[in-house]
């Protein structure tokens, strides 16, 4: 269904940051609106920008085969695109816009340890008086979090690896509709020292309809 999104972009130059669906690092992009009128009352999320600039790009190369493309706006927020299978319009699985509510520094490794084992993943998740509910559930009690690696290009040509152990939660909202939550603990070595983090974000799904490519 997300197979002809939109047309060819031209070749910018800068870092050889990924590109799909006219999509690329320094681009900007739409959102519908009336989609966004209707849809934020129910959401956690408020004054959602309608226009978006691509500041940076990230890309996660998943064990299934599958990649994760995320484009970082200046909104604080994430456009995210999931392919699976291949690197065209024609393999995208979903598409949403997250947005960061909260970041906080972990400030030892022994909070770092409690994070990964017991407070990244658990079978539900509290934010402002709403319930979500683990969408990534294992065989088994145990259902750790997802282990995954995040290529980040920015505008001014640097390139860094961030190594992300993240859980996906959702809860419903209006009709056919749901509110995901996005639990994710970063590391990133610096100087030979980790710097971490833990990153909570909200998001929800779009459709071909709700976005527009700025030429």
């Amino acid at each position: 269904m997300f197979s002809k999104w939109f047309g060819k972009q031209e070749q910018v130059k800068g870092p050889k940051a990924p590109e799909i669906m006219g999509l690329y690092l320094g681009g900007s992009f739409q959102l519908d609106d009336l989609r966004l009128r209707l849809l934020e009352p129910e959401l956690i999320i408020e004054g959602a920008a309608r226009t978006h600039l691509i500041q940076a790009v990230g890309e996660v190369m998943l064990d299934t085969g599958g990649k994760i493309l995320r484009f970082y706006t200046d909104d604080d927020a994430f456009l995210q695109v999931v392919l699976d299978g291949g690197d065209t319009e024609q393999h995208i699985t979903d598409v949403k816009l997250w947005y960061f509510y909260e970041t906080k520094t972990v400030g030892s490794d022994s909070q770092w340890q409690q994070l990964l084992s017991r407070e990244i993943s658990t079978p539900s998740f509290a934010l402002e008086n709403h319930t979500f509910n683990r969408v990534w559930d294992a065989v088994g009690e145990v259902s750790p979090p997802v282990a995954m690696t995040e290529k980040t290009y920015e505008e001014d040509g640097d390139i860094s690896d961030t190594d992300q152990f993240v859980m996906l939660y959702e809860r419903p909202i209006g009709q056919d509709e749901v509110e995901a939550l996005l639990v994710c603990g970063e590391e990133k070595i610096i100087d030979n020292r980790a710097d971490r983090c833990l990153v909570i974000s909200t998001g929800f799904n779009l459709q071909p309809a709700d976005i527009r490519i700025n030429g």
